[in-house]
């Protein structure tokens, strides 16, 4: 149960996490989140040290949207947003936050004991000392009830003042889940990477975008995924296990490097898979006269002789209503 609940609930948090920041890269990774959480679990130990697995996560759940929050601050103030700039920025913070831990690990001398959160393994998990894990489940089924509110933050602030719908409150409770999630994963196994960052991202090129339509499958084929790589370290130097860590970083980085020319290549595009129904016509990039031409109005748009005012955003490649806007007819 531990393996099938870290890995939905490592791929749901990155599903959320890329959402919720515009971008098909970020992830519990690439996103400071798991750092943050082993920095939390390191303070529990340095001022508590006899503090319960609980008494740990409580710190981790704290560091962990502490660390999250400040990251999506940070890059929610960056004015030009590149698909690639925006996680090495995270892992350029993560960084920052995984030296400072080490620094505080040698210098009270509790890297033996921070070692165990470093690398992700199931070897150490047994009775009552997994349980907490189980909090993914109530989780993932919140994410699925807020999974439309999450698609909606998805298409940017003003977007969503238009809708009448509070920006900050449905960003805070996205990046919350997405980091208490990934804060109980890594106090019972540790620090896995790119299950966040990979899962969603395949399930997306098949099934699209929308979280509600896709988290099911992006939970059920997290937990195939490391199921398998946990059966293959138990496999290739059996009767010793490899950590999960390694076997999940090795396919990772191999995904990691496909998925990043996919999408530099074909941007958000799915994958058909029937070749019967018709390809849908490019739509050229804009100019950045263009562009500012849209940002610069407020664009009319008459669905049931409303009329409704969307600026458009400048992070979407097109005019989001293209087929009905009075300036692109």
């Amino acid at each position: 149960m531990a393996i099938l609940c870290t890995g939905v609930g490592m791929s749901v948090a990155g599903l959320i996490m890329q959402q919720l920041c515009m971008n098909k890269f970020v992830s519990p990774t690439t996103g400071a989140t798991i750092s943050s959480a082993q920095f939390g679990i390191l303070l529990a130990l340095l001022f508590m040290p006899g503090a319960t697995l609980w008494g740990r996560a409580l710190f981790a759940f704290a560091t962990a949207i502490l660390g999250t929050w400040l990251f999506v601050w940070f890059i929610q103030r960056v004015k030009f947003k590149d698909v690639v700039m925006v996680p090495l920025v995270g892992i350029m913070f993560g960084n920052v936050i995984g030296g400072v831990t080490n620094f505080l690990a040698y210098k009270f001398e509790m890297t033996q004991a921070l070692s165990s959160w470093l690398v992700g393994h199931f070897s150490l998990v047994k009775k009552r000392r997994y349980e907490i894990v189980y909090l993914v489940v109530p989780l993932v089924i919140i994410a699925f009830i807020f999974a439309n509110h999450f698609n909606i933050v998805g298409l940017g602030k003003i977007f969503l003042k238009n809708l009448g719908v509070n920006y900050n409150l449905i960003l805070f409770i996205g990046l919350t889940i997405a980091a208490v999630i990934t804060a109980s994963v890594v106090v019972v196994v540790g620090s896995i990477s790119y299950i966040g960052l990979i899962v969603p991202n395949v399930v997306a090129m098949f099934k699209g975008d929308k979280i509600r339509g896709t988290l099911v499958d992006t939970a059920l084929f997290g937990a195939i995924f490391v199921l398998v790589c946990d059966m293959i370290g138990r496999v290739v130097i059996a009767p010793y296990e490899l950590p999960i860590e390694l076997i999940v970083g090795i396919l990772g980085s191999i995904l990691f490097i496909g998925l990043l020319l996919y999408r530099l290549k074909n941007g958000r595009k799915a994958i058909r898979l029937t070749g019967s129904e018709p390809q849908a016509a490019a739509i050229p990039a804009p100019t950045w006269m263009e562009v500012a031409k849209h940002e610069s109005s407020r664009i009319p748009f008459k669905p049931n002789k409303n009329y409704h005012f969307i600026s458009i955003s400048p992070c979407r490649s097109h005019c989001l209503y293209a087929d009905r806007c009075e300036l692109c007819q």
